[in-house]
C-alpha cells in the first residue's frame, strides 16, 4: 500500500480507559489516522469522511454495537468493521459475522497482537485490490479501441463505427472474418470499452475443448456429477457473471449444445451438471467465427434460433489483404511491440520492404504478418529490414488466390479489386502496376456493377 495514502481508522468505545489504550495501540503506526468515537450516533454522522477502516465496541450507551454494524453495512458495505468486545459468548460472534463483520477480538491480553494482525491483512487485502484497479485501468487504456485495431482503411473505419455503437449497452456482439484477422483483440476492446470493464472476461474457444468436456467446461458441475468429477467446478458462464463472455469458433459447436446454449441465454441462469440450484446470470455474450452460419444454417449444422439470439451486431473483419496502406502501419506497430517486448534496438522498414508487404496476400492475415515482422526484425542487418529479410510462404498465398474455381474473366475481376482495395480505388495506380490502361480497369468496373445489379 503507498504510504502516501493515510490509512483512515474510526475507533467506536465508550470506555474512557480503553479507549486511551486503543488509542495508543492504533496510532503506534504513522500511517493510521486515528479518530475515537464514545457515542455510535456520532460515528454514523461522521461516515462522510470516509474511514479506511471501522472498530465497534459491541456494549454502548446510545445503541447497540449491532445496529451501528447494520447501518455501516447499508451505507458502507465495502469498509470492513472489527468488534471488540467484553463479551466471549460465540453466538453473539457468529451473529455478528453474518453481518459481514471482518473479525471478533475480546478484550483481553492478546487484543494488542490480535487487532495489529487483523489491520496488517486488511492493509493487504486493501493494496491487492488497488493494485487490481490499477490492471483494470491499464487493461481498458491498452484495448481502447485506437489504442488495440489499428487500422485507417475504408472496411475499418465501418469496423470502428460498429465498434462504438456497442459501448453503451449490453447488446451481444456476432463477429466473422477470417482465421488471424484479430477477433478476439476486437472482443477485447468491446469489453474494456463498456460498463462492464471492471467485470471478468473471459474467453473460451469452443473448436480447442473436446466436445464431452464443452458442456461441463461452460456450465460447471458437482461434484461426483460425472466420473472423474472429483469436485465442484464453477463454470465460464458463472466465471464470467456480470461482465462478458466471448466463445470463439461457436460454429464449430454440436447441435446437443446448441440447445442447451440456447437455453441458458434464454433463461438467462444455469443449472450445474448434476445439481439443483439455479445461477441466475448477467451476461453479455460475444462470439466469433471465421464460418458462414447462415449456409451452416441451411445446411442444419446450426440452430437458426441460437443464431438470432446471438447475432446482437454483426461485425465483419475484413482480411488484411482488402485493408490497403493498413499492412505498413500494422507492420509499424507489431515491429514496436517486438522490439519493446524484447529490448531490442529501433528497427525500421525500408521503402522496398514495405512495397513487399503490399504486394502480399496474407492468407494467415495479422497474425501471418506478426510471425513475418517478427523473424525479419531478428534476421535483418544494420537495424533495417530489406525486401529480402521478409519471408512469405508463396504456396499458401498462391492458394488463397486460387481457392476458387473461376474463369479466366472472373480471375481478372478479383485481381483488380484486391488491387483498388490495396491502392485506395486508385485506377491510375492500379493501371501501373498491372501494365494495363485505365478504361481496361474501368471496363471491367462497369460490367461488376452490372453483374451485382442482375444478380
Amino acid at each position: 500500500m503507498s504510504t502516501s495514502k493515510r490509512f483512515k481508522i474510526f475507533a467506536l468505545e465508550d470506555n474512557a480507559v480503553f479507549s486511551k489504550m486503543l488509542n495508543y495501540i492504533l496510532s503506534m503506526d504513522d500511517e493510521h489516522e486515528v479518530v475515537m468515537f464514545e457515542k455510535g450516533r456520532d460515528l454514523l454522522n461522521s461516515l462522510d469522511q470516509k474511514p479506511t477502516l471501522i472498530t465497534v465496541d459491541y456494549s454502548l450507551p446510545d445503541m447497540t454495537g449491532e445496529e451501528v454494524i447494520q447501518k455501516i453495512s447499508m451505507r458502507m458495505p465495502n469498509v470492513p468493521v472489527i468488534v471488540i468486545s467484553g463479551q466471549t459468548d460465540v453466538k453473539i460472534a457468529v451473529k455478528l459475522f453474518k453481518y459481514g463483520v471482518y473479525d471478533y477480538i475480546t478484550k483481553d491480553e492478546d487484543i494488542r497482537e490480535r487487532l495489529l494482525n487483523a489491520i496488517n491483512k486488511i492493509k493487504v487485502n486493501e493494496s491487492l485490490i488497488e493494485e487490481v484497479e490499477h490492471l483494470r485501468e491499464e487493461l481498458s487504456h491498452k484495448y481502447e479501441f485506437d489504442n488495440s485495431i489499428i487500422g485507417n482503411s475504408l472496411p475499418m473505419k465501418k469496423v470502428f463505427q460498429l465498434l462504438h455503437k456497442t459501448s453503451d449497452n449490453a447488446i451481444n456482439v456476432s463477429i466473422t472474418g477470417e482465421t488471424g484477422t484479430g477477433k478476439e483483440v476486437v472482443a477485447k476492446a468491446i469489453h474494456y470499452n463498456s460498463n462492464r470493464a471492471k467485470k471478468p472476461f473471459v474467453a473460451v474457444n469452443i473448436a480447442a475443448i473436446p466436445t464431452s468436456l464443452l458442456e461441463s467446461e461452460l456450465f460447471g458441475h458437482e461434484k461426483g456429477a460425472f466420473t472423474g468429477a472429483i469436485s465442484k467446478r464453477i463454470g465460464k458462464f458463472e466465471e464470467a457473471n456480470g461482465g462478458t463472455i466471448f466463445l470463439d469458433e461457436i460454429g464449430e459447436m454440436e447441435m446437443s449444445l446448441q440447445a442447451k446454449l440456447l437455453r441458458v441465454i434464454q433463461e438467462r441462469e444455469v443449472v450445474r451438471i448434476g445439481g439443483n440450484q439455479i445461477v441466475k446470470l448477467d451476461v453479455r455474450i460475444i462470439t466469433a467465427t471465421h464460418r458462414d452460419l447462415s449456409k451452416e444454417m441451411m445446411a442444419n449444422k446450426f440452430r437458426e434460433d441460437l443464431f438470432y439470439r446471438l447475432m446482437g451486431v454483426p461485425i465483419y473483419l475484413p482480411p488484411l489483404r482488402e485493408r490497403g496502406n493498413d499492412v505498413i502501419l500494422l507492420a509499424k506497430h507489431l515491429l514496436e511491440q517486438f522490439i519493446a517486448q524484447n529490448q531490442l534496438e529501433k528497427v525500421t522498414i525500408t521503402s522496398e520492404a514495405k512495397q513487399k508487404l503490399l504486394d502480399y496476400q496474407y492468407p494467415g492475415n495479422i497474425r501471418e504478418l506478426k510471425a513475418i515482422i517478427e523473424l525479419a526484425a531478428v534476421m535483418c542487418e544494420g537495424n533495417k529490414i530489406q525486401a529480402d529479410d521478409l519471408q512469405f510462404s508463396t504456396s499458401s498465398d498462391l492458394e488463397s488466390v486460387m481457392s476458387k474455381e473461376m474463369t479466366l474473366k472472373e480471375y481478372n475481376f478479383e485481381i483488380i479489386q484486391r488491387f483498388l482495395k490495396r491502392y485506395d480505388d486508385n485506377v491510375a495506380k492500379v493501371a501501373k502496376k498491372l501494365d494495363i490502361g485505365k478504361v481496361t480497369i474501368y471496363r471491367y468496373l462497369k460490367e461488376i456493377e452490372l453483374s451485382n445489379k442482375v444478380n
